[in-house]
């Protein structure tokens, strides 16, 4: 095994000798150094792969060592070592990007935690990760056969959630393989366990908090506290993706509540989100605003009477305070908003629409180099929360931190990587989306989709009186016989929406409030 090879800088080297051979025989090689002067010279000429500096020497000292060293060397991990334990040192340690502070007197095993802690973080997290994981496997297959409601499997889904950002960052990747078929298996039990109840929650409201009932029962009840507030709907969000941003709210927000709820199927912003704003079924609001509704086949925006729907919800629910609404899909627009924002603080609402993730899963179908840069759900994460750091949306709840508002932040449905096309026959009337069709001839592979004969059952509406829904399970995608092979590869993991998954259909819902 190749020895780690150390650097030593202290005025008192000689008295370390024992503590230096303590580390030779678990296998560190150290070269010993007096002073800094010295000490540049040997990491500028030599590999080491981690220094021990001591702060108070004579000459140079260790915050100005440590500071050339790091000019020549910014990612040789430093460990400082001294007997003044004043805050302004330790500051100015810190702020030189030292990897770990210790107070003298150390003792050989104190500097070998710290080493290991240093240079084998990496192989021992992945070697406890992969241990933890090896023992949760079970458990998390064997309860898989005993989800029996919608509370079972938004905890297995968030567990699913927290292992696959553990083991993601593993170099064994055979690993992550086995979690991913374990992931692909419980999406096809998800699909069986939403064929089952679906119809019976939207039609009984007996189940989890769907679409069309998250502003009436968990919106409106925050608007009592009389808080200026944004409603900020971020489309195509899954809950994997917010969990990678969270932490870019803390600076300026307070977690208070933090849950999900279910997308309506299909799992499609004509669907789920103008349920959302209207507090009604797809069928209801087909019933009650034909003028506001349009059918897959028809041509327009579906989705450009929002703030209708959305207006006519709070009036149902009494709210007589102002609400504005504002879709944000320019940066101009969001520069705007964050100008003004100052003068939204009166309203009782203030709803946000931001469709910069939805536009990234659609420019991942249509340009290749975002099929480079998101090829995976691993890739996709880093590209939202690389994207939202440097956004004008973290600018505008920055500012609306200062503001004082309070912030609810959802979604109307999330997205999954598709890998599996599923040939489909249909008439020109249907619609064109891959992971839902409807329309009056279709024909499709039975196992591959959730076959809905009465559109009715799930309070969908019809184009006839012979028209079907066909909602695509797991990581189905559909394709028609024409061109097939062609069409199969283009969208081959491309992320898609409308169809049934735990990734489509469990999205965030969270309230936050202003740090003081």
């Amino acid at each position: 095994m190749d020895r780690i090879k150390i650097l030593w800088v202290d005025d008192e080297i000689q008295m370390l000798k024992s503590h230096m051979l303590f580390l030779k025989q678990r296998g560190y090689d150290t070269t010993p150094c007096t002073n800094g002067q010295d000490a540049i010279d040997l990491v500028n000429d030599n590999n080491y792969e981690i220094v021990l500096l001591d702060e108070n020497m004579p000459g140079l000292n260790g915050i100005d060592t440590l500071e050339e060293i790091k000019k020549t060397k910014p990612f040789l991990p430093v460990i400082m070592i001294t007997k003044n334990e004043e805050e302004r040192i330790m500051e100015d340690a810190i702020g030189a990007k030292i990897s770990d502070y210790l107070i003298k007197p150390v003792n050989p095993n104190q500097i070998l935690l710290s080493l290991k802690k240093n240079l084998d973080q990496k192989t021992l997290i992945a070697k406890k990760t992969t241990q933890n994981y090896q023992k949760d496997f079970l458990d998390l297959s064997n309860s898989l056969n005993s989800l029996l409601t919608h509370h079972d499997w938004v905890n297995h889904y968030e567990n699913l959630i927290r292992w696959e950002l553990e083991l993601e960052n593993l170099d064994d990747q055979s690993i992550f393989e086995i979690f991913k078929s374990q992931k692909k298996e419980a999406n096809n039990l998800f699909s069986k366990f939403i064929e089952k109840n679906y119809s019976n929650w939207i039609s009984n409201n007996d189940g989890p908090l769907l679409s069309h009932q998250i502003f009436r029962k968990s919106i409106f009840p925050k608007l009592k506290q009389h808080k200026p507030t944004i409603l900020l709907v971020i489309d195509n969000l899954r809950l994997d993706q917010w969990n990678v941003i969270r932490s870019e709210f803390l600076n300026s927000y307070i977690v208070d509540k933090e849950t999900s709820y279910f997308s309506i199927l299909p799992t499609a912003t004509q669907y789920s989100r103008n349920a959302l704003f209207a507090g009604l079924t797809p069928l209801e609001i087909q019933k009650q605003y034909p003028e506001w509704w349009k059918y897959d086949h028809e041509e327009g925006g579906k989705n450009l009477n929002e703030e209708n729907l959305l207006k006519a919800q709070c009036l149902r629910l009494g709210i007589d305070r102002p609400i504005s609404y504002h879709k944000l899909n320019e940066i101009s627009k969001s520069q705007q908003l964050i100008k003004t924002l100052q003068n939204h603080i009166h309203e009782c609402l203030t709803v946000i629409v931001f469709n910069f993730v939805d536009m990234i899963s659609h420019a991942k179908t249509e340009m290749e180099m975002i099929k480079e840069l998101a090829p995976n759900d691993k890739a996709y994460r880093s590209l939202t929360l690389s994207w939202f750091k440097n956004s004008s949306l973290k600018k505008l709840i920055d500012k609306a931190a200062k503001l004082n508002f309070q912030l609810i932040l959802t979604t109307d449905h999330g997205t999954i990587n598709v890998t599996n096309p599923s040939e489909v026959i249909s008439d020109k009337d249907t619609s064109m989306n891959l992971r839902y069709k409807t329309g009056r001839s279709l024909t499709f592979k039975s196992k591959d989709v959730y076959d809905c004969v009465s559109p009715g059952d799930l309070k969908l509406p019809s184009i006839s009186l012979n028209s079907r829904y066909i909602f695509s399970k797991g990581e189905n995608y559909f394709v028609y016989k024409k061109n097939y092979n062609h069409f199969a590869n283009f969208f081959r993991q491309t992320y898609q929406h409308g169809g049934i998954s735990l990734e489509e259909m469990i999205v965030p819902f969270v309230v936050l409030s202003p740090r003081k």
